[in-house]
């Protein structure tokens, strides 16, 4: 699917369809997650709506790939001083298409609102702006994406693959991948030793 970036999800007059949409916020894989791509992932959604949902995978590294590699890539020139960085792989989806999640201090004509504090860019712009220490004070470099086709999503909720919460910028930013996902959950008060896959979901 195609990520449905800058058009504003239109929201349902169901109620039940309205508390769904998730954009702006964190998913956190369940135990009842049978994908291995997704397990124990938390998701940053970046659009979700009747045309299905797109989010980026915010807790595993993008294999041995690092800045200065992604750089190459796109044949940016690159300072002396260079500050190293993660870079995600932010699901299976187009993996060699890159996004720059980022905090609301860096817009662009080609940036996506995605809530006041979160903000996605995807051109080659930010990461030059990156590289001369001119970007977002906070950003995290993703390839790849998450996509969903209408109601795929609803219906992972439902058979108890994910709980959401609120986005969390000291998460999602945070370099200490290994532990994003425990951190994730315990904003809703939920242990890793307390889920079952039988739990239910909030």
């Amino acid at each position: 699917m195609e990520p449905a970036l800058g058009r504003k999800a239109e929201h349902s007059t169901k109620t039940q369809e309205v508390e769904t949409w998730l954009t702006g916020q964190m998913l956190i894989a369940m135990p009842a997650m049978l994908d291995p791509r997704f397990e124990k992932t938390v998701v940053l959604m970046c659009s979700h709506g009747p045309e299905g949902a797109m989010g980026l995978v915010i807790n595993r590294l993008f294999g041995e790939l690092n800045f200065r590699g992604l750089l190459n890539q796109f044949d940016i020139a690159m300072p002396p001083d260079l500050q190293e960085r993660h870079v995600y792989y932010g699901g299976p989806v187009e993996p060699v298409r890159g996004f720059v999640l980022h905090s609301a201090d860096f817009v662009r004509e080609s940036t996506t609102i995605i809530s006041p504090t979160l903000h996605l860019t995807a051109t080659v712009e930010i990461l030059q702006a990156l590289a001369d220490n001119q970007g977002p004070r906070q950003s995290l470099l993703v390839l790849g994406y998450a996509g969903w086709a209408p109601g795929q999503l609803e219906a992972e909720i439902q058979s108890n693959g994910w709980l959401n919460a609120p986005a969390d910028l000291s998460i999602i930013f945070d370099e200490q991948t290994e532990n994003k996902w425990s951190r994730a959950l315990a904003t809703l008060g939920v242990s890793p030793t307390m889920l079952s896959t039988d739990v239910g979901h909030a």
